[in-house]
């Protein structure tokens, strides 16, 4: 019996953690998300950088860059944050954060999710 109740609670013990994990959604157009945008219409927007940062060699070629609304930190040490975002071995240009708030965020809440005239994709 004791082994039992010593089992039970081992259980309950290990199984808690696992309860209590929650989730948190943000999509583009949120103050939280950080991604890949798709500028679609918009002009080139103002960029952190002025030329683009690629970390890897691309085996055949690189594809059009990439704008990316990434956090500060990811920005300057791009080389170790990349993978996350599936482009190390694209050119990328960090979109200013003053940008997306107030020109990109709104057009996209006006376009419907389409920005102004573009579409937005996650990540890989």
């Amino acid at each position: 019996m004791k082994r039992l109740a010593l089992l039970a609670t081992a259980c309950a013990v290990f199984a808690a953690p696992a309860l209590a994990q929650t989730g948190v959604s943000v999509s583009v157009g949120q103050p939280g998300f950080y991604g890949r945008i798709d500028i679609g219409g918009y002009p080139p927007p103002p960029v952190i950088y002025p030329q683009p940062v690629i970390i890897q060699q691309a085996v055949v070629g690189y594809g059009p860059p990439l704008y990316m609304h990434v956090p500060p930190g990811h920005a300057k040490h791009w080389a170790k944050h990349c993978a996350k975002y599936g482009a190390c071995a694209q050119p990328v240009y960090f979109v200013q954060d003053g940008w997306y708030q107030n020109v990109y965020v709104p057009g996209y809440a006006y376009g419907k999710g389409k920005g102004k005239g573009g579409k937005h994709r996650d990540a890989d």
